[in-house]
């Protein structure tokens, strides 16, 4: 017989739902200048990235979250040479984007410089060695400011960050203001990818919201879903662009760009894959088209519970 954990990392969701994982060890915890910084050593997911207690990824199933995040975006531009990465201070998204042959620089910002060096110690996998690439421009300051001020357009932007807590530096890119601004710096058939919050029935608020956000922005938006096993629930991420959409690509063509552009270390993502990703459920379908949801503004922001 298994002893129960006797340390208990516990997540809370909502005010009525609660997720608890076995902890072996505390491998470090902080405050920076931004939020609450842990890594933690569970038992059934391995170490996971806490940021302001809500776990970011884990070492089990992180190749399931990054690869939902990155490569949709990255198979359907024909072409992606700039990237430009908001978040992901772990680095998993930077590895995945540097998988592309074609790319020729990645701008990556996170604010806080405190979770780059303790992903850098202690989560040193998800980065695989990214973070030494010479294609890649890795800078600690405000990723919307930054945007603002650069002239610079891409071909593909990503936007990995927390959850919109009250306080967080993360609940002003979720807003109307800034879709707009990171429209103006994609190129002519650039593609915006972002996670948007739980695709749980229960708790739809962020999905919901950031979806007519980014409607209202772009031309061309698709959400879609994955379930991500350390979270217990399912995820949403949100696909935008002025002229592409993921949903036209075949099976066999998702499959072909991945033999073609020499992607060939994949656990998750593949052209079944990527078909299913976009077949939303009914009750989802029903959900994007209902007075759920608000428009998020910078002066009206959107902060899910924390």
């Amino acid at each position: 017989m298994v002893d129960s954990p006797t340390t208990w990392y516990i997540e809370q969701m909502t005010p009525y739902e609660r997720h608890m994982h076995g902890v072996k060890s505390i491998l470090a915890s902080c405050q920076s200048k931004f939020q609450s910084i842990e890594i933690i050593d569970t038992f059934d997911s391995g170490r996971c990235l806490v940021l302001d207690g809500k776990i970011q990824s884990s070492e089990s199933d992180e190749f399931i979250y990054h690869d939902a995040l990155v490569h949709p975006a990255m198979i359907t531009h024909p072409d992606p040479k700039k990237v430009f990465i908001i978040g992901g201070g772990e680095g998993a998204t930077l590895r995945e984007v540097l998988k592309y042959k074609s790319v020729e620089k990645v701008v990556m910002i996170d604010i806080d410089e405190e979770v780059i060096n303790l992903s850098k110690t202690y989560l040193p996998s998800f980065s695989a060695g990214a973070f030494e690439d010479s294609r890649g421009e890795l800078l600690c300051i405000d990723g919307r400011k930054y945007l603002e001020e650069t002239n610079t357009r891409f071909d593909v932007i990503i936007i990995d960050i927390s959850e919109p807590l009250a306080d967080s530096p993360a609940y002003l890119l979720f807003t109307e203001e800034f879709y707009k601004i990171v429209k103006a710096h994609l190129t002519k058939e650039g593609i915006i990818t972002s996670q948007i919050g739980t695709s749980n029935l229960n708790n739809l608020l962020s999905y919901v919201s950031v979806y007519k956000t980014l409607s209202r922005v772009f031309e061309e938006v698709e959400t879609y879903e994955v379930f991500i096993p350390c979270y217990a629930t399912p995820w949403g991420f949100a696909f935008a662009s002025a002229t592409l959409n993921p949903k036209k690509l075949s099976l066999d063509e998702v499959d072909k760009r991945i033999r073609d552009r020499n992607i060939n270390d994949l656990k998750f993502y593949d052209g079944q894959t990527h078909i299913s990703l976009f077949s939303l459920p009914k009750h989802l379908r029903a959900a994007l088209k209902s007075n759920q949801g608000k428009i998020i503004y910078d002066n009206e922001p959107l902060y899910i519970y924390g």
